[in-house]
């Protein structure tokens, strides 16, 4: 690991001077003098003098360097049948003429707009004009509840909301403008205006402080990108909280240019011109930061995916949308994959498509478990890197460094710390374990660029949230160990670590057995309680298409399987057959939620969830007596 090790090293033992090195790569208005500023620890500043414009960085610099005629987005919607391309400067012209509708509407530097849209090009236009004019943007998932919309509205005071009339799921058109609505209604704080992008698969019925974006584009004048303090915010992103009042995240300008420009090269390894795809949301963290920022910042052609890995129409998506834009990188989530398996456990209809420019296919957002691993890994033909990293860190705090140094890899692991981030697994005391030792991960201060520097408006959740479990480390409320190579193993939250009569267990553990059946296409064990052992482990798996099997004998072999590799502690003793897991949008299973229910609470159903009647369906099954 000689470049990697290096690279480790110097980041940890001069961070000043690794970051100074990279900031080198962005253009700043202000070179900044101060690389970091610690003298209000645990707050810390990046480049605290510095000023740049991070729109600036994503388009102008790309056209003014004589690329403007190149790719920037790649608008690809099996939901419409549309697709569409916009060069640098294409993108860039349509960036300048939104912000100045914005400005139009009174909406200055530091201002707040909330976006509110589904994957459209106009999503990531306004995301960028919000940049372009030093205005703080808040992507809110298209479709979520009124009332947690209005959370976010009174969190972050925007004084607009820009919307898309409706958003389009394969089997129903969701309508955005009633629930923006109900939601400024719920809100304490009233926006000024309502922009509305209006799609033709259901109009938005519009008001007295409601813009058609069409006819304000179309008498816009263009604006100039506005310099800002690297340390100004460039957007809030909500993420879910325990006490129930969502969390900002705040991401400053300086910072998150650095090292995301840093990350996709040397993470990543892509190269400018290089076609590049994130199967995600504009909505999540993972949309903003290798949807949107990453991948422009860079010069590189992005790609905006509105549908599906299956169903629109079928589990070859995926593979059609990397041949036919020529992507050399997919980043996705693992439940993508597993899917595209259930669907299509042979890949026959991967051979539809030629995908010999895909180099490397990075999962992340959830537990990479062996056996999906090894199916893509077989039929993708490429490296599969599963990586690690936040909503908070913005940027993986662990993975296989493909542009650095790449690596052996090892399925169950994201690899090996990122340079910047001093990961280290501590006991409940706060002291360093060993090799092969389960603990709490944790990172130790300061973060590098890129990470949250605080909470929006709450400095007090930020250190309580965050800071305030070991002195002088950030705590990720993941577990895990680190084994004898360096290599980190995630094995869940901490609180999914269950104690069985004293026994703390894994259920990453557990998950990763049933999953390696092959009947299994995918599947989530949870911790409930009992009387006797404080908790027992409860599975239910999701079967692979065309399956027929009897649930008795399942359940008994995947019983048996557990015993056989955890052992008889583990208390194994059911696992449920069920049609679907409840996820979030992002695909992420909600295992804390299913706890809940099994044991006995009145669980609210989440805001993020993707599909709340898959919830209804499971509440008997969790609900029955072990």
């Amino acid at each position: 690991m000689g470049a990697y090790a290096d690279a480790f090293r110097r980041s940890i033992e001069d961070p000043t001077g690794f970051w100074a090195e990279a900031a080198q790569a962005v253009d700043w208005t202000r070179a900044p003098t101060t690389v970091l500023d610690d003298s209000r620890a645990p707050f810390v500043r990046w480049f605290p003098d510095g000023e740049l414009n991070t729109c600036h960085n994503a388009l102008d610099r790309h056209v003014d360097g004589g690329r403007g005629d190149q790719t920037a987005l790649i608008y690809d919607s099996p939901m419409t049948g549309r697709q569409a391309r916009f060069t640098y400067a294409e993108l860039r012209d349509q960036v300048a003429r939104f912000g100045g509708v914005l400005r139009s509407l009174g909406v200055e530097k530091g201002d707040r707009v909330v976006i509110y849209m589904p994957m459209v090009p106009e999503a990531v236009v306004a995301m960028l004009a919000c940049a372009r004019i030093g205005a703080v943007h808040s992507v809110v998932f298209g479709g979520f509840a009124p009332r947690e919309l209005a959370a976010r509205i009174d969190d972050a005071q925007p004084k607009v909301v820009v919307a898309a009339s409706c958003g389009l799921e394969p089997t129903r058109v969701v309508e955005y403008k009633p629930m923006i609505a109900a939601a400024i209604e719920i809100a304490d704080h009233k926006p000024d205006r309502c922009v509305v992008l209006q799609r033709e698969q259901a109009r938005a019925e519009m008001g007295p402080d409601d813009v058609d974006w069409t006819e304000a584009m179309a008498s816009a004048e263009p604006v100039e990108c506005v310099p800002v303090g690297a340390n100004d915010p460039l957007y809030i992103l909500y993420t879910s909280g325990t006490t129930g009042k969502p969390k900002g995240i705040v991401r400053d300008n300086g910072g998150h240019a650095v090292a995301l420009l840093w990350s996709i090269r040397n993470v990543f390894g892509l190269e400018p011109g290089e076609v590049w795809w994130t199967a995600s949301d504009v909505g999540w963290v993972v949309g903003h930061s290798y949807i949107v920022y990453a991948p422009l910042l860079l010069g590189a052609t992005t790609i905006l995916y509105e549908g599906k890995p299956v169903g629109t129409p079928d589990a070859g998506a995926f593979w059609r949308v990397i041949a036919e834009h020529g992507a050399v990188t997919l980043f996705t989530a693992p439940t993508v994959f597993r899917a595209i398996k259930k669907e299509d456990p042979d890949a026959k209809l991967l051979e539809q498509y030629d995908i010999s420019k895909l180099r490397a296919l990075f999962l992340a957002g959830e537990r990479l478990d062996p056996d999906t691993y090894h199916w893509a890994t077989e039929k993708s033909g490429v490296p599969v890197i599963d990586h690690w990293w936040q909503t908070e860190t913005g940027w993986p705090i662990c993975a296989n460094l493909r542009g650095l140094e790449p690596m052996p890899i090892k399925a169950g692991s994201p690899s090996v710390p990122v340079p910047g981030w001093d990961v280290q697994v501590l006991d409940p005391e706060g002291n360093r374990v060993g090799p092969n030792t389960e603990g709490a991960i944790c990172i130790k201060l300061p973060l590098p660029p890129g990470a949250l520097p605080t909470l929006w408006n709450d400095d007090d959740r930020f250190v309580a949230s965050y800071l305030s479990a070991y002195d002088g480390y950030y705590l990720s409320g993941d577990g895990g160990y680190v084994d004898e190579d360096g290599y980190l193993y995630v094995l869940g939250r901490t609180d999914d670590v269950i104690n069985v009569a004293g026994h703390r267990l894994s259920t990453g553990s557990m998950e990763a057995v049933l999953a390696a059946h092959p009947a299994v296409a995918e599947c989530a064990v949870i911790g409930v309680h009992d009387s006797l052992k404080g908790q027992v482990p409860r599975g239910f798996v999701v079967l692979k298409a065309g399956v027929d099997v009897d649930p008795e004998a399942l359940s008994a072999e995947l019983v048996a399987a557990v015993r056989n590799e955890i052992g008889a502690v583990a208390a194994f003793k059911r696992a449920d057959i069920v049609p679907a897991l409840p996820k979030t949008r992002s695909g992420k299973i909600l295992r804390r939620t299913m706890r809940g229910i099994a044991d006995g609470r009145d669980e609210p159903v989440p805001s993020t969830i993707e599909d709340a009647s898959v919830l209804d369906k499971l509440r008997p099954i969790l609900t029955k007596e072990s």
